[in-house]
C-alpha cells in the first residue's frame, strides 16, 4: 500500500515547499487538476526535477486524445498520468500503449462512472495500471464515501491495482486500509492540518502497517 500526496490549491514554489516537509513519508505527489490548469505541465517538470526519488502523476482527467496527452505529460516528467473512465475506450487503449512505450502508468479515475463494477471489468481487459474511487468535491458535501465502490472493483479486477481518493482523513484512514487499495490519495487530510509533517507521518505508518 503506498501514499499520494495530492496538491491541488497551491502554485509551484508553495507545492515545493510542501513536498519538501513531507518527502520521506509519501510515495507519490500528484499534481492536481487545478495545479495543471493554473500552471501548466511546468509544474510536472518542476516537481519531478525537485524530488528525483518520488513518483509524480499528473491528474489530468483525460477524456479525448488520450495518447497524445500522456505523451505530454510523460514528456514533462510523469510517472502516472490520470483518464476518466467515462472516456472512450479508443481513448483509454491510446492513453495505455502510449504510456506502455516509457514504462509510464496510467490510473483511471472513476469519477461519475454509474456501473462502477461493470466498468472497471472492461477498464481491467483495457490493460489500465489502476482504477481510482473517487469521491469529488461536490460529491463529499453530499455525504458520499468511496468504500463499497473500491470493494465492487476488487471483487472483479484481476490485473489493475486499485486506488481511493476523496476526503480521507486521519479519522477515516483505518477504515480505508481495511478495504485494502493499492494506493490511499489524501490531499486536505495532510495539507490541512496544522502540522503536515505529524499528518503524513501518522498516516504512513498506519499505511506501511497495513
Amino acid at each position: 500500500m503506498e501514499l499520494q500526496l495530492a496538491l491541488d490549491l497551491v502554485n509551484i514554489p508553495e507545492a515545493k515547499a510542501l513536498v519538501k516537509e513531507v518527502e520521506a513519508y509519501i510515495d507519490v505527489v500528484e499534481i492536481g487538476t487545478p495545479v495543471v490548469i493554473n500552471e501548466g505541465l511546468h509544474a510536472v517538470r518542476a516537481i519531478k526535477d525537485a524530488f528525483p526519488n518520488l513518483k509524480v502523476l499528473a491528474d489530468l482527467k483525460v477524456m479525448d486524445a488520450g495518447g497524445y496527452e500522456v505523451m505530454k505529460a510523460v514528456e514533462a516528467g510523469a510517472d502516472i498520468v490520470t483518464v476518466l473512465g467515462v472516456a472512450e475506450d479508443s481513448t483509454i487503449r491510446g492513453a495505455v500503449e502510449e504510456a506502455a512505450k516509457t514504462n509510464k502508468k496510467i490510473l483511471v479515475d472513476m469519477i461519475s462512472v454509474k456501473n462502477i463494477e461493470e466498468r472497471a471489468k472492461e477498464l481491467d481487459a483495457l490493460g489500465v495500471d489502476y482504477i481510482c474511487v473517487h469521491s469529488g468535491y461536490d460529491t463529499q458535501a453530499e455525504g458520499k464515501n468511496s468504500f463499497e465502490e473500491l470493494t465492487a472493483i476488487k471483487r472483479v479486477v484481476k490485473n489493475a491495482k486499485t486506488a481511493i481518493a476523496g476526503g480521507i482523513k486521519l479519522s477515516t484512514l483505518p477504515e480505508v486500509i481495511a478495504a485494502k487499495p493499492d494506493l490511499v490519495i489524501v490531499g486536505g487530510g495532510i495539507t490541512g492540518h496544522d502540522d503536515i509533517k505529524a499528518a503524513a507521518s501518522q498516516m504512513q505508518q498506519l499505511i506501511k502497517q497495513g
